[in-house]
């Protein structure tokens, strides 16, 4: 289906200059105080922070963000607990998100809260729909925000929670957030000892929440209102979705090795670290990046379609929060060198220009655009073949600094461990041992990371991996030699402005392993660039072009491979789904990331660091079932009957 644009709250405020949706007619808080409300009824009425205290993690479900007051609020108390859980995960839904604007217009009302409240709007997504993880407190406390209709949102989440916030709009004005499918949804997302608060204290909303298995009780209200409720789970319903909750319990040791140090090693290693893991990345190499993701500069841009596949998606998340990720390296001081100014995407004829004007108008402007050929020329500074995308928060990035930074942003916890050759794998006693040609144990863990690209199918457990090696070959023009362009350019090739003295032309596509550069193809790279901005490549000599080659690992569906490794030797059910394949015990992949491993490797790991350590999933359900490593095995036993 087509992309479908969310529609932005319309902010107002009541006479006592409460604010109000205009959209459903009622107020985001009581006209008492919307601080005091939060404190009384979400916290007190899910006793909190008592229940977080001396926890490794804790996870809130709101249904009904707002301006985000409930978070704030709850933030604050973490904040100024000492006996805290040592990880605050806040999921929240909200189907109509307020602008930057509005968002500003009222924290300005909650001056206690001024301090996150800046924070909280420095990391406000763009509007798209979906999941977007917002990370704060260096990293202990993750705000989930899935924008878009709240039923759907819950539908699509993998998590446990600990404590609902029930805080729609008024049920006769806004239905749909007090339904019995809707609380019937959260019975199954619940833990076990589950609890909820909201203000509402309808009969049929108590009859709705004891339906789907919650026992609820009436405690004194806020201020001027009487009464408020609570609840507890009471029959759970867990079972009835076993889809609902993610599918790794954490292990005893939080400890992995991670095979491979490129830009899927280094951003698992960072993710995992951030949860408090110990790891050691091993390579081959004597230092990270040293195959494709040593480039030494490669382009940031999400994926567009008509029909907004499932890639497509899956890119906006990804481009979204890896940029994020980005800007946190640079709070600690490691910072990887890129330009996020934005980037072009030429359209191939008239046709597809046509295309993207017609979509590129359903998308928020701050996310895409589309400029006809004379604007693009000028944003440029070179006239484009025709016009095209502009992607105002994407750009170029130095892949190899990225793996640099990550990996120093792990010290102490994480440890880099160059020039070991794996040959093979065995398992045992519950670990896995990585050995070396001649037999001798390198080192063993309980959980073991391939990020090793294609090279990974060398070894048994992921031989059967439809993962292939691409080779791309990077032409380097030496600067001064081209129009210098003011913003990184693509069309199926790209062109970036200089780095380092010299201008990233590429790249090529072929199916052999000669890592030597070639000839024709710095001459194909020159018609590429001929095809994006007509007459630059005119002056330029096959001859005084450098280059470099790097080997992309590529699936058939052009999607990595996220998660545990399936287990080919079991049979499957007939009706089998991604839950039901078996899975290698502590074996699990990072891999073909193609050549998009800029966007994709820093969600991609978020997914898989959640899975293995049990938090909630970052992104839907239909998409983490879109990278399962094991999504061709299954595949193939449908064909099969």
């Amino acid at each position: 289906m087509a992309f479908v644009p969310l529609q932005p709250a319309r902010l107002g405020f009541a006479p006592d200059g409460t604010p109000r949706s205009e959209m459903h007619g009622d107020v985001y808080h009581s006209s008492d105080g919307g601080p005091g409300q939060a404190l009384h009824v979400f916290l007190g009425g899910n006793d909190l922070p008592a229940r977080w205290q001396r926890r490794q993690r804790f996870v809130i479900l709101e249904n009904g963000f707002g301006a985000g007051l409930n978070f704030l609020a709850t933030w604050a108390a973490w904040r100024a607990d000492p006996g805290r859980c040592r990880h605050l995960h806040y999921l929240a839904t909200e189907r109509h998100p307020l602008g930057i604007d509005d968002l500003h217009r009222l924290h300005r009302l909650w001056p206690d809260f001024s301090f996150l409240a800046d924070a909280l709007r420095r990391s406000w997504p763009v509007l798209t729909p979906g999941f977007h993880r917002l990370e704060f407190a260096s990293g202990r406390v993750v705000l989930s925000l899935m924008l878009g209709d709240a039923g759907d949102s819950l539908a699509r989440l993998r998590a446990r929670v600990d404590a609902f916030y029930l805080d729609g709009f008024d049920p006769a004005k806004n239905p749909e957030m007090w339904s019995e499918a809707l609380f019937r949804r959260c019975a199954q997302l619940a833990a076990p000892d589950a609890s909820l608060a909201t203000w509402c204290v309808a009969g049929g909303v108590r009859a709705a929440l004891a339906e789907a298995g919650f026992a609820t009780e009436k405690r004194p209200g806020f201020a001027r209102k009487r009464e408020m409720l609570v609840g507890r789970l009471a029959v759970a319903r867990n079972a009835a979705n076993a889809d609902s909750a993610p599918s790794a319990s954490p292990p005893p040791e939080r400890y992995a090795v991670v095979l491979g140090g490129g830009l899927a090693g280094c951003a698992i290693a960072q993710r995992l670290v951030a949860r408090d893991w110990r790891v050691r990345v091993l390579d081959t190499h004597a230092k990270p990046a040293a195959e494709a993701s040593g480039n030494l500069a490669g382009i940031v841009r999400p994926l567009l379609s008509r029909d907004d596949s499932l890639a497509s998606r899956l890119s906006r998340a990804c481009f979204l929060y890896g940029t994020r990720t980005w800007t946190r390296l640079d709070e600690i001081g490691r910072v990887p060198r890129r330009r996020l100014d934005g980037v072009l995407q030429v359209a191939r004829d008239a046709a597809q220009e046509a295309l993207q004007a017609e979509l590129a108008a359903t998308y928020p402007a701050d996310y895409v655009r589309f400029l006809d050929r004379a604007a693009a020329t000028a944003h440029i500074g070179h006239a484009t073949a025709f016009g095209g995308w502009w992607f105002p928060g994407g750009g170029w990035a130095s892949p190899a600094d990225l793996c640099r930074a990550q990996l120093e942003a792990c010290r102490p916890l994480a440890s880099w461990h160059g020039r070991r050759a794996v040959a093979r794998l065995a398992r045992g006693d519950g670990l896995w041992r990585l050995l070396d040609a001649d037999g001798e144990v390198l080192t063993e863990t309980p959980t073991l990371i391939l990020a090793t690209g294609a090279r990974a199918t060398t070894l048994d457990a992921a031989a059967g991996l439809p993962v292939q090696a691409v080779r791309g070959q990077v032409s380097h023009v030496p600067a001064g030699r081209l129009p210098a362009p003011r913003h990184a350019v693509c069309r199926e090739g790209y062109l970036t402005p200089a780095l380092d003295g010299v201008h990233c032309l590429g790249a090529s596509y072929a199916y052999d392993l000669e890592s030597s550069p070639r000839r024709e193809e710095h001459a194909d790279n020159l018609a590429r660039l001929a095809r994006i901005l007509p007459g630059a490549e005119a002056a330029l000599s096959i001859d005084e072009l450098g280059g470099r080659v790097g080997f992309r690992a590529a699936t058939p569906d052009r999607l990595p491979l996220v998660g545990a490794l399936p287990d080919l030797s079991e049979a499957l059910p007939h009706d089998a789904r991604p839950r039901d394949l078996p899975r290698l015990p502590g074996l699990y992949g990072l891999l073909g990331l193609g050549s998009r491993g800029l966007v994709w490797a820093a969600l991609a790991a978020e997914a898989l660091a959640s899975d293995l350590n049990g938090d909630p999933m970052p992104l839907e359900g239909e998409l983490l079932d879109a990278v399962d490593p094991g999504r061709f095995h299954l595949r193939a036993h449908r064909r099969a009957g």
